[in-house]
């Protein structure tokens, strides 16, 4: 069997800064399928993948199943477009007894033309709530505190 060439070095292109402090959670590139009809992403995709990337940090606090229990809040900024580079930001604003509330900002790198600028599309606020196997809401325990807050 022989050795394939090496490829050839390509240049390294700085990664562009960062819009936001809070924690990158989620990364994603809209595709075709994901469209309507004027050519740019469907509302509903965008909204699901804020849900996802909404739950990553509470999953590190309730350590089990959760639930989606309210979309406080919802604004599309801009149109996501094919082929943006979706980039996911969320901090956490409220640990309560049995739920998390957590703020997500999304920013598109823009394929054409803008590559290394991110623009705001999308902000949100979701509350999560720690549910047992019956689907009940239970306690969140916070390490190192003893108990639930």
């Amino acid at each position: 069997m022989s050795e394939l060439p090496a490829p050839p070095a390509l240049p390294i292109l700085p990664a562009p800064a960062l819009p936001c402090a809070h924690e990158l959670v989620l990364k994603v590139i809209p595709m075709p399928a994901d469209s309507n009809a004027n050519g740019d992403i469907f509302g509903g995709w965008v909204m699901a993948q804020v849900d996802l990337a909404g739950s990553v940090l509470p999953a590190r606090y309730i350590r089990g199943r959760m639930a989606t229990v309210a979309v406080n809040e919802f604004i599309f900024k801009q149109p996501v477009r094919v082929g943006d580079i979706l980039s996911f930001f969320s901090h956490v604003t409220r640990i309560g007894r049995t739920s998390i509330t957590v703020e997500v900002e999304v920013y598109a790198e823009r394929r054409a033309g803008e590559t290394g600028q991110y623009r705001k599309v999308t902000e949100a606020r979701l509350t999560y709530v720690a549910i047992d196997a019956e689907g009940r809401p239970r306690a969140i325990v916070l390490p190192g505190v003893g108990g639930a807050s």
